[in-house]
């Protein structure tokens, strides 16, 4: 299942990224685009989440220096910038794998299109990662590991179905039972011309 090979890889990068646990740490894809293209984008998807997950601690800091919370949002501006360009691109792959389907005359379109779904599946691996931590912290209560642990049993429960739910859906995309379009976000307020603010000051 695609998932399997998703959930497997989300956890590498998780792992990876906590060795050294910075956010300016080097990246490097072990995955080559030429030859592995699903895995290397899966990979990149998930480490850009994982960054930004540290980033989105590190702004909440209540004794963070304004000046380095500005930068810091543009650091997560450009991030959510690229995680929405990823999630096209995995889309982009599923459109070439796909592209020789013809739908069914009664074929459906999904509320969302797979790689939106495989980004839940990425945020919902960290999730896992850090609240599994929480679970099992021995400088923590008990109280809060046993309330730790619920959530975690939950998220784990989450996984399942979502990642049930991918599948089905791509076995349905490859069936013709369903179909799938890619909307492109059109985000407007990194768009010089788009956003009044940016096009004011040219």
């Amino acid at each position: 299942m695609f998932t399997s090979k998703a959930n497997k890889i989300f956890q590498e990068v998780i792992e990876k990224y906590h060795v050294i646990n910075t956010v300016d740490q080097p990246f490097s894809n072990p995955y080559a685009q030429e030859t592995n293209l699903i895995e290397h984008l899966l990979y990149s998807k998930c480490w850009i989440d994982t960054v930004q997950w540290h980033y989105e601690d590190i702004i909440r800091d209540p004794q963070i220096d304004p000046v380095a919370a500005l930068a810091l949002k543009r650091q997560i501006d450009a991030s959510n910038q690229d995680r929405t360009d990823m999630v096209e691109y995995i889309d982009s792959y599923f459109l070439e794998q796909y592209k020789d389907v013809t739908p069914k005359a009664d074929a459906t379109i999904n509320t969302e299109s797979p790689a939106w779904g495989v980004d839940r599946l990425s945020i919902l691996a960290l999730k896992i990662y850090h609240m599994n931590e929480e679970a099992t912290r021995t400088d923590a209560t008990e109280a809060h590991r046993e309330a730790c642990q619920k959530k975690l049993d939950i998220l784990l429960e989450q996984r399942v179905d979502l990642s049930t739910a991918i599948d089905t859906l791509l076995e349905d995309i490859s069936n013709g039972d369903k179909y799938m379009k890619v909307y492109k976000q059109m985000k407007m307020y990194n768009d010089d011309e788009l956003n009044p603010v940016l096009r004011s000051q040219k």
